[in-house]
């Protein structure tokens, strides 16, 4: 399940950007990238986190579902198309999404949001935390609903699901009253993160 890389992974790594929403609702890129980061192994990166380097459903699930308090500070976990990419700007490590899967993160807000592309499991934080939210997820070549359910946000702000790959579609969610959609894709250069649903 493991692969190691640097050179796209790095480079993709700086694509991530995500940072709270509080002052411009802009977006910072500094990922901690240095150009001395070596290969390393998940296992490593992973090891004061106590999870299993051979599952990455479990340490997507696990780090987007930490308290915004309680996440690492020196690791950077980004989800990209196929792959999880870590790095502590020294090592850098990725890990094979499941075939056939992608996993899209989604941040719905009301009136302040970031830009993201990449969705960063330990530096994202979106406005909406805590709330109760309806989502639907919606395959636009069939028409049909791969996601139809209720939830809550995370810590984070984010709603993270595990989807198929290589479809687009649309995602509408319920929150409070209000609705809002956007358009999504898990196509080979599709985002993860999901930052530009409005709720009105």
């Amino acid at each position: 399940m493991k692969r190691f890389a640097l050179g796209a992974a790095a480079l993709a790594l700086l694509l991530t950007g995500c940072s709270a929403p509080e002052a411009t609702g802009g977006s910072s890129t500094d990922s901690g990238q240095s150009a001395g980061v070596q290969p390393g192994s998940a296992k490593e990166l992973l090891a004061d986190l106590d999870l299993a380097a051979d599952d990455v459903t479990e340490v997507i699930d696990h780090l987007d579902r930490l308290p915004a308090d309680e996440r690492p500070t020196d690791l950077m976990a980004s989800v990209q198309t196929d792959e999880l990419v870590l790095t502590d700007g020294q090592q850098e490590a990725t890990m094979a999404l499941p075939q056939g899967k992608s996993y899209v993160s989604i941040a719905p807000f009301v009136d302040e949001t970031h830009d993201c592309y990449y969705h960063s499991l330990t530096t994202c934080l979106g406005e909406m935390s805590g709330e109760d939210v309806d989502v639907m997820i919606t395959d636009s070549e069939t028409g049909e609903a791969v996601v139809d359910e209720s939830t809550t946000t995370f810590d984070n702000g984010f709603v993270g699901f595990w989807v198929p790959s290589d479809i687009s579609g649309t995602i509408r969610i319920t929150a409070e009253g209000k609705t809002g959609s956007t358009e999504f894709s898990t196509k080979s250069d599709g985002p993860t993160c999901v930052t530009d649903l409005q709720l009105q």
